[in-house]
């Protein structure tokens, strides 16, 4: 799987930068934004835009959004250099969240370097995150495969209607976290995960099966997979932390024992809660709400994931989820390799050690 995804990186990469390039000036100002009714100024624009956009891209990230997308389209038997700019469309989503998260989770690091808003002020670091959820409509807008006029109005309805629920499960995030004890249902916590991190998933199957002329059966049980297959990676990546927490930090990471640090509601802390002593449980409470930990602190949460067993139990149900979008997977009628492909990622997302 890692070969598919260095096979396309620098492909998605390579139409990011003709979509929003990192050097922008007046001619693609007017080219995609239209004529300014006064005057652009494209050095601000460079300052607060393209710099911070671009700052964060190139630290990384695998892209396995817009591969995701492009599989789905070979999947479906369509050529997916065909439909690259809107395999742009997720991933830029995607960067966007993630520069807001940042801000709202008071994020330290992201991706080997500090947060944005760290580095270029939580003002700018807000307005190129909230572009980012405005520049990929654009994509849809200009039409790059000449899509019936039906077909961009699904799409465009798609988007809305995910994005949204994306708002929903940030919402019942940030919500936790401004609490101290931990109140969660293991069934919110996974609705919350279904709507932040899988409404993403979904938009790469849905769009996938929007833009190629699927059947509203396949697009459902495609949209189904995503979903579960990120919310497996979501907690498979929570657990990756945990596992982490006293080294250097993974791949995929964005620190040593950061959701620790952040105070984060995970599936882990949700079943010690339920189940560890309640000594414990106040301990781990009043750890993950402590303004700063010191690693003894950090490493006292882990043991008391460790012991309850809420590891193990993450890690189980991250499986679960896994295989539960294989099955809806195989119902769907695509082609042998690529569909091997999207079989092997679903695998891939809960198997991997960084």
């Amino acid at each position: 799987m890692r070969d598919v995804l260095d096979e396309w990186r620098p492909v998605v990469d390579e139409e990011i930068a003709r979509l929003l390039p990192p050097e922008v000036d007046e001619a693609y100002l007017t080219d995609f934004f239209g004529e300014p009714t006064y005057e652009y100024d494209p050095t601000a624009i460079q300052e607060a835009l393209a710099d911070p956009i671009w700052d964060l891209l190139e630290r990384g990230g695998k892209r396995w959004r817009a591969v995701l997308f492009l599989l789905f389209v070979d999947a479906f038997g369509e050529d997916p250099e065909a439909y690259l700019p809107y395999a742009c469309i997720p991933e830029i989503l995607h960067n966007g969240t993630i520069i807001v998260d940042d801000v709202e989770d008071g994020a330290e690091m992201r991706r080997g370097g500090r947060a944005l808003h760290h580095d270029h002020g939580t003002d700018v670091a807000l307005n190129a995150g909230n572009a980012m959820y405005f520049l990929p409509l654009k994509i849809i807008t200009r039409n790059p495969g000449n899509l019936a006029p039906d077909t961009r109005l699904a799409a465009y309805e798609m988007l809305m209607d995910e994005l949204n629920r994306t708002h929903l499960g940030q919402g019942m995030d940030i919500c936790w976290h401004n609490h101290e004890r931990i109140e969660v249902s293991e069934t919110a916590y996974l609705e919350m995960c279904a709507c932040k991190t899988g409404c993403l998933g979904r938009i790469v199957a849905r769009l996938a099966a929007i833009v190629t002329g699927q059947d509203s059966a396949t697009e459902h049980a495609v949209a189904d997979y995503a979903e579960r297959m990120s919310v497996a990676f979501q907690i498979a990546d929570d657990v990756l932390d945990i596992e982490t927490a006293m080294e250097a930090g993974g791949e995929f990471g964005k620190g040593a024992g950061n959701d620790i640090r952040e105070g984060k509601k995970t599936l882990m802390t949700i079943h010690a809660a339920e189940h560890a002593p309640a000594e414990d449980v106040a301990r781990m409470e009043q750890l993950l709400w402590a303004e700063e930990n010191t690693d003894a602190e950090v490493r006292a949460v882990v043991d008391i994931l460790t012991e309850t067993g809420s590891v193990e139990y993450a890690r189980s149900q991250a499986h679960s989820l896994s295989d539960s979008a294989l099955d809806h997977l195989a119902s769907v009628d695509l082609e042998p390799e690529p569909a091997e492909q999207l079989a092997a990622f679903a695998r891939f997302v809960v198997e991997r050690e960084v």
